[in-house]
Formats: structure tokens, C-alpha cells, sequence
């Protein structure tokens, strides 16, 4: 059983894509850095974690700039 429940998830994120995408990042950075945003977790992965910080509000989809462009758009 998935905690937090996709519902609760939803929620927070508009899409499954933005989520996983959200929650992949954080769990990679929790990974290389090893820093928490909760006290405690149920989850004992990384990816587990990220979702139950998405789930608690810790975690928000960060709007773009459009204005920016990357060395590979150019």
C-alpha cells in the first residue's frame, strides 16, 4: 500500500508526470546531501520520503521562467 495515497497527492500536484518528476530530483538530492525536511518518516527509501514531503506541503511544483534559455537551446 502506497503512503502517502496518490489522492493526497493529487492534491498538491497537478500531474503524476510533475510528481515524479518532483519526487525523483528530491530523492536524488536527499541522496547526494542527506538533508531532511520531516522530523520522522514511514518510508525508509528516498523516493518514499520525497512523497510523504510532497504529502506534508514541504515540497511544491516551482514555476518556470520562460525568459531563461539553457546552453542547449541555444
Amino acid at each position: 500500500m502506497l503512503t502517502p495515497s496518490l489522492d493526497s497527492l493529487k492534491e498538491k500536484i497537478d500531474s503524476k508526470y510533475t510528481l515524479v518528476t518532483l519526487a525523483s530530483k528530491r530523492a536524488r538530492q536527499m541522496q547526494e546531501e542527506g538533508n531532511r525536511l520531516l522530523p520522522s518518516y514511514v518510508s525508509n527509501k528516498n523516493v518514499g520520503k520525497a512523497l510523504e514531503e510532497v504529502a506534508a506541503g514541504m515540497l511544491s511544483k516551482q514555476e518556470t521562467d520562460d525568459s531563461v534559455v539553457y546552453e542547449d537551446e541555444v
